[in-house]
């Protein structure tokens, strides 16, 4: 018997997102068309073997000309933390949400924050879906609060380019745990993970 979505195969393993039986070679479309639960065995052996993706660094959304320093990890490690806890809990409430849109929503607001912190223009793009746009303005208001609590306690003002710094090293962590096909949870598993293992708490997900 063979399967439908190749028809020239012979059926060998069980596939979790289709309910029913592929050929191995089907797998190539794992987070294409198949929209792979987190817990599939071939999926995790999958992300291991691509872990590593050289072209990332060509990326023009891994803004490679924007250095972050541990000076900036350091001073605003609670910064890193809540954005990283504000994107897992965007998750959690929305199942919908792919690392995609994680990407974009964070492109974003490097852009606007890079923008700012060259030109002191405030520009802001508008998210393409529902689920982008409520992402943006959960960023928008982590950021937001972040430098408001710093002030009240009497913390240095939050440049922009340290925000910039910020957000292009929690892009760069999404990118690479991303498998970068349309459907990847990739990093989004990766923090839900995270965050299962330390309590539900951001403070102890790894930074460098």
């Amino acid at each position: 018997m063979n399967y439908t979505l190749c028809e020239t195969r012979k059926e060998k393993r069980f596939c979790p997102a289709l309910h029913a039986r592929i050929c191995a070679a089907c797998g190539k479309h794992r987070e294409l068309i198949l929209d792979c639960p987190s817990d599939c065995w071939y999926l995790r052996q999958a992300r291991e073997y691509d872990r590593f993706r050289p072209e990332l660094l060509e990326d023009e959304r891994w803004f490679a000309h924007v250095q972050v320093g541990e000076d900036v990890l350091d001073a605003h490690s609670v910064l890193l933390e809540d954005l990283l806890e504000s994107i897992t809990q965007c998750a959690l409430g929305n199942s919908s949400l792919r690392d995609r849109d994680v990407i974009e929503s964070l492109t974003a607001r490097v852009r606007s924050f890079e923008t700012r912190a060259n030109s002191g223009l405030h520009y802001e793009s508008t998210p393409p879906s529902l689920a982008q746009l409520a992402l943006t303005q959960e960023l928008r208001e982590v950021i937001g609060d972040y430098e408001a609590e710093s002030q009240e306690v009497g913390d240095p003002h939050l440049h922009d380019s340290d925000a910039l710094k910020a957000l292009v090293f929690v892009l760069r962590m999404a990118l690479d745990r991303s498998s970068g096909r349309p459907l990847s949870r990739g990093f989004l598993d990766f923090l839900r993970a995270e965050f299962k293992k330390n309590g539900s708490h951001a403070s102890r997900i790894i930074l460098p």
